[in-house]
């Protein structure tokens, strides 16, 4: 199933003359079948080794007897040298045999270096493989295909057909889009992982949108992203969210050209969001992957870097890595000016950040979109801000009349509130210049007071917590109003 190209490109490698080749996968069966297709083309002896077994041949139907006392690494390496005959050999699960292993190496290189006489090709197949630099001139890599979107739509068919079958005939229920966001989603995975995730999703017969959450959640964990980036996996709807009406209907212009590629369009990049602290900007990148029902992938700047020289900048690119990996999504960089500012005593590292974030931007054909989020403008480098990194740069600034009074409703309701004794309008009105989260924390601690004395939650308690709020605008005045300044020319409002 996986098709004529892994096929293909590693048949080329072999004909180039490589005498090692390095396979780093977890789908080793996949890996033989595949081998063992291209020996037969080639008209090639392959033989498999493994620690149990020892050598033993595997392209033929009938079974052969294993090559005795093998099990033996260099037993196993000295039988390849001795062969006189151009064979493929595939050394699976090698890697822990070249440390502190001299004679191992140099049998190896050995091999290597008569490949002009005899032609052989070793493949070394592991999750994980670091050669020896005494043989590593002497190898290439190879890496196995991702299926592509028809390949795991294939592969849901074929497992609907095999639960049905399991089931009395029952037909696995979905939905046309249901099933592309599902495929979609499995996008980046192994067959072999790709396959799990499948048979749980149809284990009850049926594929429906509320299962795609816990899809990616699962898929997130079988990529083994931990670390500087977190899955978010509770992500807001933007009924959720108060006001931000300009900045709705741009994501909603934009959904389908990003998320159907077929469309001759340019996807879109991502956007920036800059406002006051508690206005709703991390609510609202939550709520974009929500809108469009991708995963929501957060990159922590703090986790990011490291005391070492070096690890920082690879902690980021192995966090893009594996961003494309789980594409489609939204990429939420928070906080970002924390990570990219000019630092005097970081030793240059927050510009070696910015410049392969930079770059990786300029040049990423994935579908990951981009949510930038800050609080600080004045410490975003101008790369960063200027036209063409970000489709738009939106300002959050405190929400409006008719926006405070969507906010209250939204936290009303949230908390299982009876709303229709409440004064909206009055509210709205008493708490002008509040944030959306101060707004909510009005209505919790009008709650907490209500609970407290066992009534119901009233208008006059809410508007007694909002009389008992200093709001950021009052306390931090000044600041707020040159941020709202410096945005009235350079951002497009949100709301």
């Amino acid at each position: 199933m996986s098709g004529k190209t892994d096929f293909n490109d590693l048949s080329l490698l072999i004909k180039s003359g490589y005498p090692i080749i390095t396979i780093e996968t977890h789908e080793e069966r996949r890996t033989l079948n595949v081998l063992a297709e291209i020996a037969a083309f080639l008209n090639k002896p392959l033989f498999c080794w493994d620690h149990v077994d020892g050598m033993k041949r595997i392209d033929l139907a009938h079974d052969l007897a294993e090559i005795e006392n093998t099990q033996d690494p260099l037993d196993a390496l000295t039988e390849i040298k001795a062969s006189k005959r151009a064979c493929m050999f595939a050394l699976c699960d090698f890697h822990p045999h070249f440390e502190d292993a001299p004679k191992i190496v140099r049998v190896l290189k050995e091999i290597a270096q008569n490949h002009q006489q005899v032609a052989h090709t070793i493949f070394f197949v592991s999750h994980s493989l670091d050669l020896p630099v005494e043989v590593k001139r002497f190898s290439a890599k190879f890496q196995l295909s991702m299926p592509s979107e028809e390949q795991l739509e294939q592969l849901v068919r074929q497992e609907a057909k095999l639960w049905s079958k399991a089931n009395h005939g029952q037909k696995v229920k979905t939905d046309n889009e249901t099933l592309k966001k599902l495929v979609r989603n499995l996008a980046g995975m192994t067959f072999a992982d790709a396959r799990t995730l499948i048979r749980n999703v149809i284990s009850d017969g049926a594929i429906t949108e509320n299962e795609l959450p816990a899809i990616n959640k699962a898929k997130f964990e079988l990529l083994d992203m931990e670390g500087v980036l977190s899955f978010e996996y509770e992500t807001s709807k933007f009924s959720e969210v108060g006001g931000l009406n300009n900045l709705k209907q741009w994501l909603k212009h934009r959904e389908a050209i990003f998320l159907n590629r077929d469309i001759p369009l340019d996807p879109p990049k991502g956007l920036m969001l800059v406002g006051v602290q508690g206005g709703g900007k991390s609510l609202a990148a939550k709520s974009v992957a929500g809108m469009w029902g991708v995963p929501l992938l957060r990159l922590d700047f703090g986790a990011l870097y490291n005391k070492f020289h070096g690890e920082t900048e690879k902690n980021l690119r192995e966090s893009l890595k594996m961003a494309e990996l789980m594409s489609p999504c939204v990429l939420w960089l928070d906080e970002i000016e924390k990570g990219v500012s000019s630092g005097e005593n970081d030793g240059g590292t927050s510009q070696r950040v910015l410049a392969t974030l930079l770059t990786w931007m300029a040049e990423k054909q994935q579908q990951v979109f981009i949510v930038a989020t800050a609080n600080n403008i004045s410490r975003l480098p101008p790369e960063l801000m200027r036209k063409g990194r970000l489709d738009e740069i939106f300002f959050v600034d405190l929400p409006d009349f008719d926006s405070r009074v969507e906010i209250f409703s939204i936290h009303i309701k949230r908390r299982e509130q009876n709303i229709d004794n409440i004064g909206l309008a009055s509210l709205a009105k008493t708490s002008e210049g509040f944030t959306g989260s101060e707004i909510e924390q009005a209505v919790v601690s009008a709650l907490y007071h209500a609970y407290s004395e066992n009534k119901a939650l009233t208008t006059e308690a809410i508007l007694q917590a909002i009389k008992q709020t200093r709001p950021l605008s009052v306390v931090m005045a000044e600041k707020i109003q040159a941020l709202r300044d410096w945005a009235q020319d350079r951002t497009v409002m949100a709301n």
